[in-house]
């Protein structure tokens, strides 16, 4: 009897793109379900972006059965216009989550990347490099949303304690020659799968 793989939902929320990325855990194997966007309309009414969140949510819930959620916890920035509808964003995909029962688990974007890359301020393409070595994918993300949302998956299922141990605390002398994607690449060779 074959056991059916741990599928988890990261979400990067947003009100005109939203990634969203489904990763695969058998064992120690961790591969790409899913990854993709979700663009709307700046001319839509924020309610009707709201309902096309919720519904595209509860479609990729529904379609493959995660058994948990994670969601990138909103930037907080200046403009707080911006960071309310963020939050309605975020609130919205997380109702629809509630909604087959899961929990939703939050993560800083900060945390994110600290948990795939070993680096807190590791840029979008480093994440989406790493992620690429890490699931074997070679699709485009042109809005780094997708892969964004991949990341936050794939960060839950580290802070979970997995078998697969995720990226070592760098020591001085490592930060320091980790000046380049190569060198972080090279002083890491176990993060790459």
């Amino acid at each position: 009897m074959s056991r059916q793989p741990r599928i988890i939902l990261g979400i990067d929320p947003g009100t005109l793109v939203m990634g969203y990325g489904l990763i695969a855990i058998d064992g120690t194997h961790i591969s790409l379900v899913e990854m993709g966007i979700l663009k709307l309309s700046a001319r839509d009414d924020h309610a009707e972006r709201l309902h096309l969140i919720f519904k595209k949510i509860d479609s990729l819930i529904r379609q493959h059965q995660p058994v948990e959620v994670a969601i990138e916890a909103p930037f907080y920035g200046k403009n707080v216009q911006s960071m309310l509808k963020l939050g309605r964003a975020q609130g919205v995909a997380i109702a629809a989550a509630m909604g087959h029962g899961l929990q939703t688990v939050e993560y800083s974007p900060r945390k994110v990347k600290q948990s795939v890359t070993g680096r807190g301020n590791a840029t979008k393409e480093q994440v989406w490099q790493l992620l690429q070595a890490t699931l074997k994918f070679t699709e485009e993300d042109p809005y780094m949303d997708a892969t964004d949302a991949v990341a936050v998956a794939l960060c839950h299922h580290y802070q979970l304690g997995s078998p697969i141990p995720a990226a070592p605390k760098a020591t001085k002398a490592v930060k320091a020659k980790a000046s380049s994607w190569e060198a972080f690449l090279s002083a890491n060779p176990g993060r790459i799968k």
